[in-house]
């Protein structure tokens, strides 16, 4: 974590609803790899927006990445620090949208979590150039939201290989 976990948490007020999003439910406040607690903490939500309608579904997506913009770049603010580690709304979205119109089955939430980990940690380009050079709460999102759409289209790739792609 970039900041010691003390000066994080003298920093929350969960009565701020951009808390809530920011640190992605508290779990961004695990003491260790937050970014993997923030993506874990994210598989129960998929699982209550699977059921949508695509349409729908990035709808709701579009909307959780609006307001992942305000409430990063608010407690982002708060805390003097472009991207905390604790800041894991963008995990949560990062993962909602690489889980967008998933095969049915156990094997694609596991597949997706651990493919937008991969490109999370590692960002590959141009993850990393948007990681660099956008700033604020745009630049927070951004590039996990891209790491999402990389995950998602190796997920698609996999399920039209074998077969498991609607």
């Amino acid at each position: 974590m970039r900041h010691a976990k003390g000066l994080v948490s003298s920093h929350i007020d969960w009565r701020r609803p951009h808390h809530w999003l920011a640190y992605g439910f508290g779990s961004g406040l695990a003491p260790w790899a937050p970014g993997t607690m923030g993506t874990l903490a994210a598989v129960p939500l998929y699982l209550l927006l699977r059921p949508l309608d695509p349409g729908w579904y990035l709808a709701v997506l579009l909307v959780l990445f609006l307001a992942g913009i305000w409430a990063c770049e608010k407690t982002a603010r708060e805390l003097k620090d472009q991207d905390p580690s604790a800041i894991v709304w963008d995990e949560v979205v990062g993962y909602l949208a690489t889980m967008t119109a998933a095969p049915p089955g156990w094997i694609w939430p596991l597949l997706g979590f651990l493919l937008f980990r991969f490109f999370d940690i590692l960002k590959p380009w141009p993850i990393s150039a948007l990681d660099r050079r956008v700033r604020g709460g745009l630049g927070v999102m951004l590039d996990d939201l891209v790491a999402g759409i990389a995950a998602w289209a190796v997920v698609r790739a996999v399920a039209a290989l074998i077969g498991g792609g609607t």
